[in-house]
């Protein structure tokens, strides 16, 4: 009897093809072309963090837009043509298209059709970390999906079609169908009833969490700034410590807080926060409100700019659009200049600081310009700090601590059983410590 041959092994994970994908993005006028292009290369960077290979990126020259299609009958009939030359599975448009636009495309293209939006969603899903991340992208995908349901019903319509006279089986099947819709739309209201309920916990806990530290009356700076600026690997050169740094788009989604003290031993706490995006979806602005909150109680925000981004000026305006709609634009703001070692245009730098007053150069890769970031820092919590002389007994030296936790002390000397200070601290603070001020 012949040796039995064993079977061949299968790898027991098997890599899966990547989706190829064709881009589309839509433009008015000539001058607006170099702008579509520039937001389809934000769409492939996107798409490679979905998970994608970018087969084409097309941008797309349009007079109208067209309720049903979102594009035209003649340039959706170029489009699919396209598709079909490239062999695509995946047909991503770069700005929102509604559910209604969305079936009568897939069912012209024969291809799953997405928007910018749907893949923001999905970057975000795959790369949150927290509990109230989670909970929150898993809120804005339920509410971006919920209008689409009946997407998800199409093929109970065809088959209705083929009873004929909306009678007999065809007729059963959409009844069915249309009951299904409905239970789905319960089940979806549920989830988002459960989901706001579980971030309204995280936010509760927070909430304890940020008043902890107001009590502390350590100043708090959060890093913001378009996604990809360098958020991150400025924190992690500034505190020595290791948040996890990728060069792609959404590489942080929680927000994450260390401590910091500057050379004058003054001690502050930094957060680093999510990116913005331009067309960020409104579901997520809402979605990551609370996340977005945390950096919202800062003290200062530290605007962060890719310097060296063709695009540095819209990203930066951006995300002043995202600030206003957390009415959080009055805040003061530190604006840095970040890749200042890869910027060739001396005359963006110029702009910058023409617009914005209050900046500061820096490389956060190489640690150039922190001594010049710090003393911004510094002057910038003036502002809501004063300097006063206290005499304190020394019986009471206790106060002597606190007010070196939550400030700098300028001098101090001692007379017989007294403390003379001439300290640099908050407000807040000088306002308890009003019965040993010095006139």
């Amino acid at each position: 009897m012949p040796p039995k041959v064993p079977a061949k092994q299968q790898s027991p994970n098997p890599v899966e093809e990547k989706k190829r994908a064709l881009l589309i993005s839509v433009y008015k006028g000539s001058d607006k072309l170099d702008i579509c292009v520039e937001h389809l290369e934000e769409l492939e960077l996107l798409i490679e963090t979905y998970g994608a290979v970018v087969v084409k990126k097309v941008p797309c020259s349009i007079r109208k837009y067209d309720a049903a299609t979102f594009v035209t009958e003649g340039k959706l009939q170029e489009l699919v043509d396209l598709s079909k030359e490239l062999g695509v599975d995946l047909v991503v448009f770069d700005d929102e298209i509604t559910p209604g636009q969305q079936r009568n495309l897939e069912k012209a293209f024969s291809l799953p059709v997405i928007d910018r939006t749907e893949v923001i969603l999905e970057v975000f899903a795959a790369r949150a970390q927290t509990k109230e991340a989670k909970a929150q992208i898993e809120l804005a995908k339920v509410k971006y999906e919920a209008p689409r349901l009946k997407r998800l019903w199409t093929h109970l319509s065809r088959q209705a079609g083929s009873g004929g006279g909306g009678s007999g089986g065809g007729g059963y099947l959409k009844g069915e169908g249309e009951k299904q819709i409905e239970i789905d739309r319960r089940l979806l209201q549920q989830k988002i009833d459960l989901l706001k309920k579980d971030i309204e916990d995280v936010r509760a806990v927070r909430e304890t969490q940020r008043n902890s530290r107001e009590r502390s009356e350590i100043p708090i700076f959060a890093i913001i700034g378009y996604t990809n600026a360098g958020k991150s690997t400025l924190l992690n050169a500034l505190t020595a410590s290791d948040v996890f740094v990728e060069d792609k788009l959404f590489a942080t989604l929680d927000t994450t807080t260390r401590k910091f003290k500057f050379s004058n031993h003054q001690e502050i706490l930094l957060i680093d926060t999510v990116g913005f995006i331009r067309k960020l979806p409104h579901l997520l602005v809402a979605a990551f409100k609370s996340t977005l909150e945390e950096a919202m109680q800062a003290d200062v925000l530290v605007h962060l700019i890719d310097v060296s981004h063709p695009m540095a000026e819209e990203q930066a305006e951006t995300t002043f659009e995202v600030l206003k709609e957390l009415n959080a634009e009055k805040k003061p703001v530190i604006t840095v200049l970040n890749k200042i070692d890869q910027c060739e245009d001396p005359t963006k730098i110029l702009r910058f600081r023409i617009k914005y007053p209050k900046t500061v150069e820096i490389s956060a890769l190489k640690k150039i310009g922190f001594e010049d970031l710090e003393e911004k820092m510094i002057h910038e919590l003036k502002s809501f700090r004063k300097v006063v002389k206290l005499k304190i007994p020394q019986s009471n030296y206790a106060v002597v601590t606190e007010i070196m936790r939550v400030g700098h002390i300028l001098s101090q000397h001692y007379e017989e059983n007294d403390v003379f200070l001439e300290v640099d601290i908050p407000e807040s603070a000088a306002g308890r410590l009003k019965k040993y001020l010095l006139d």
